[in-house]
């Protein structure tokens, strides 16, 4: 039996049936100790409520809540608050969020895909919906005193890198994409009115630039990033822009490592110039929190301070207004004593900690906007339904050669059998990934069969083993398995002991026991389907492996993996996911090493660049994805063939000129096949030779899901876009529309083409050139990039 703790019980008086789990206490402002102070006072603001709390500490009681397990102030009537809540694809285990164990309420939330599945449907709104689950289930959870009101969500740092452990966690490698997932998470997650009550405070992760665990020697707690100003503000900030000035998401998370010499915890640059200064993020009085144990690394790993406990005041003097911590690392005590800790700035992040949550309604009892959710709001059958659909639409069918979809599996009549071999097949603990919960239910292949009423039989298989002779019974098992099958699945990859918090990958081979296996099941010459669970691997020996009929990547599919695989397989739904990743050659990781940051190509990368946007030879392209019809998509008619950047801001009425919109791209996307199908459209823009070199190959400027194309349908649609889409990045990091030719390329690989000419010649806002290169090159800046202070330059750019 486990404790629970409903709102209105006090620190003193809540209901406890047992305390073998650490559960969160909340505040009582009916009758209790706090109730006499304002911060009960629903009537004041929220700045007023948090300053009558913080006015009413003492100078103890406030070093002893700037930490993640907040002590409060029993005294005053404040419970202790732990600040660390984890929901990375549904509310998950922490040291601020735990589950009942056993039958019971809060024993189980939804389960969702990786993050990097749900990208892969480039679909806005199923994420949305996705975060609106999360949060409610996250808020139910909180409100029973099973986790804090705050989560550490959505992980947003673009994964650039194949090799890195955390990839998964995040939507992908381009910005757009990113920062749309961003968007949609946050809104999902905080609610309809967070000017009014956050549903539950999102905190985007990890500023900035943090994008690897352990690689060589360097670690993410001693690395410092090297970056251009360029890069900096194109790419690693960009996520962070959208989650800060555009969605005023609640809270930051800075990261491990350092930026250009300086901890990402301890940099005012970061923290104050560009994240509350450039992008204006005051509003709410939003807070950051130190990645865990990041503000011990000052000292003791990058070496910046001299002392933990200089090194800790450094950090909250930067702009960090608490420390994550497992049991204690910072030195709070020691800066404070050593008069290094000003209590105005100890004062400055606990306001703004307490405002957070006085926004999430944590001292609102029964008032809150919230306070009705509870066990009856997790696991719905609503949610169950949704966590499949974006297992289906995420998976990506990388190859096909008309074997797929097995449609005769469903047929009763002439029942077929199929092997289900590898070590997927029937292993509930491999859907789920990193970061997770208890699911409700964890749905493998096997089961799915057999819920369809498929003959099938099972064999696991090899992980990261490198040969198939280690184990002789992987082999005899799966011939067993296969001898009288009509059809082969083989279910491989890698799972989450290859890939990882604190866990790089060294190469991207598909594992040598794996690849054995694979052509010892080709020589029976039956169909054989790989569905490939995890990151990336090199899939060239299976593209090019003519008995090798077909290959779905699923990644980690969540609760109900098994089953959205096989509805694939059997066509009862139909794969329209995308690459939200480049797929590497393997000789990748021996030319290009991780700590390089250069995006552009350059001679720390071997001149081959990063992300689909620079590197030329990718096995498969970020945005590839097959269909089991034919699609014809196309250009309308209806597009200017010449833009006027000086009109466009002209008649643009937005704060930040490079969300101004431009003209819809207009699609038309033609289904000539017979079969229903989704349909992602992908609009990139290329300009070579506008503005100064190099120029990306091409860059993602739209994109839209359209669902549900039926056969012989026309469907027509607009891409709605902005100046930032079509904007670049100088050597300075301002955001830059140059006039010249532009091209949209539709689909990847190309299907169509639309040509327009970006001219100037309008009045008004347009002519805000301002100084430097960009008005050289006569281009139009839309975002002036804060320069760093002296000792903080980026390291020079060298390029051939």
């Amino acid at each position: 039996m486990k404790s629970s703790v409903f709102w209105g019980a006090s620190l003193t008086s809540a209901v406890v049936r047992a305390i073998d789990l650490p559960f969160q206490f909340y505040p009582n402002c009916v009758g209790d100790l706090l109730s006499t102070n304002q911060v009960c006072n629903t009537t004041l603001s929220p700045p007023e409520r948090a300053t009558a709390l913080v006015a009413a500490l003492t100078p103890e009681e406030k070093l002893q809540n700037i930490v993640s397990k907040s002590l409060g102030a029993p005294r005053i009537g404040l419970p202790a608050y732990n600040w660390w809540s984890e929901a990375l694809h549904g509310v998950a285990y922490a040291p601020g969020t735990q589950f009942w164990q056993g039958d019971g309420p809060f024993n189980s939330s939804t389960s969702f895909p990786m993050p990097l599945l749900m990208a892969a449907t480039f679909d806005d709104e199923l994420l949305e919906k996705i975060a609106e689950v999360i949060g409610i289930e996250g808020r139910a959870f909180g409100n029973a005193g099973f986790s804090g009101l705050d989560y550490w969500t959505p992980n947003v740092n673009p994964f650039k890198d194949p090799r890195w452990g955390r990839g998964s966690e995040t939507p992908g490698e381009d910005v757009l994409l990113v920062k749309r997932y961003a968007a949609a998470m946050i809104k999902g997650l905080e609610g309809p009115v967070p000017e009014k009550e956050r549903r539950v405070v999102a905190t985007c992760k990890h500023y900035a630039a943090n994008d690897f665990e352990d690689w060589n020697g360097a670690t993410r707690h001693n690395f410092n990033a090297k970056i251009s100003l360029q890069d900096m503000a194109e790419y690693y900030f960009m996520p962070f822009q959208q989650c800060v000035r555009d969605s005023r998401v609640g809270s930051i998370m800075c990261a491990y490592n350092a930026v250009n010499g300086v901890p990402s915890c301890a940099s005012p640059y970061l923290l104050q110039t560009i994240l509350r200064e450039h992008w204006n993020w005051t509003e709410h009085n939003n807070y950051i929190t130190s990645d865990c144990e990041a503000v011990l690394d000052v000292s003791l790993n990058h070496k910046y301070a001299a002392t933990n406990a200089e090194g800790t005041a450094i950090s909250f003097e930067a702009g960090m207004d608490t420390s994550c911590e497992y049991e204690g690392s910072s030195d709070i005590p020691g800066a404070w004593s050593q008069g290094l800790l000003k209590e105005s700035t100890v004062d400055r992040a606990l306001l703004r900690l307490y405002e957070g949550i006085v926004r999430a309604g944590y001292f609102d009892g029964k008032q809150s906007l919230y306070s009705s959710l509870g066990w009856a709001d997790v696991n719905k059958p609503s949610a169950q339904k949704l966590s499949l659909q974006a297992a289906v639409d995420g998976t990506v069918l990388l190859k096909n050669d008309g074997a797929l979809p097995l449609s005769d599996l469903l047929d009763k009549s002439r029942p077929k059998k199929v092997a289900m071999i590898g070590f997927w097949s029937d292993a509930k603990d491999k859907l789920r990934g990193g970061y997770s919960g208890t699911a409700a239910y964890l749905h493998t292949p096997a089961y799915a069969a057999s819920q369809l009423g498929i003959p099938f039989s099972t064999a696991s298989g090899p992980i990261l083993h490198s040969d198939l002779a280690s184990n002789q019974s992987w082999t005899d098992n799966a011939m067993a398995a296969a001898k009288d099958a009509d059809y082969i699945l083989y279910f491989g990859g890698i799972d989450t002991s290859a890939a990882g918090e604190t866990k790089d990958r060294y190469d991207l081979d598909w594992p040598g026991a794996q690849l054995s296996l694979i052509n010892l099941l080709t020589t029976l010459s039956k169909p054989l389907v790989v569905l490939q669970m995890g990151d990336q691997l090199d899939n060239t020996p299976l593209l090019s492996n003519p008995k090798v009929n077909a290959i779905l990547w699923a990644n980690w599919p969540g609760q109900d993996g098994g089953t959205a695989v096989m509805e694939l397989v059997t066509g009862l739904k139909s794969p329209a996911g995308r690459l939200p990743v480049t797929q590497y050659p393997s000789n990748f990781t021996e030319l290009v090493p991780m700590t390089d940051m250069a995006l552009r190509p350059s001679a720390g990368n071997s001149q081959l660049g990063r992300t689909y946007r620079w590197y030329k030879t990718p096995v498969q392209s970020f945005g590839f994805g097959l269909h089991y019809t034919t699609f014809s998509p196309k250009f309308g008619k209806k597009f200017p063939a010449v833009i006027d950047v000086d009109e466009v801001l002209e008649g643009c009425d937005d704060k930040y000129l490079d969300t101004c919109p431009l003209p819809d791209l207009p699609v038309v996307v033609e289904n000539r096949g017979n079969r229903t199908s989704d349909y992602v459209a992908l609009a990139f823009v290329s300009a070579p030779g506008v503005g100064p070199g190099p120029w990306p190959i091409k860059t993602l400027g739209a994109f839209t899901r359209l669902r549900g194309v039926k056969g012989g349908e026309k469907r027509e649609g607009g891409l709605k876009w902005n100046l930032g889409n079509l904007a670049r990045h100088d050597e300075e990091g301002n955001t830059v529309v140059y006039p010249g030719k532009y091209e949209v390329l539709l689909d990847e690989p190309t299907k169509a083409r639309l040509r327009f000419e970006v001219v100037r010649g309008g009045k008004g806002k347009g002519k805000v050139k301002g100084k430097g290169k960009a008005a050289e090159k006569g281009g139009v800046v839309l975002d002036r990039w804060p320069k760093p202070p002296k000792g903080q330059e980026p390291p020079a750019i060298e390029r051939v």
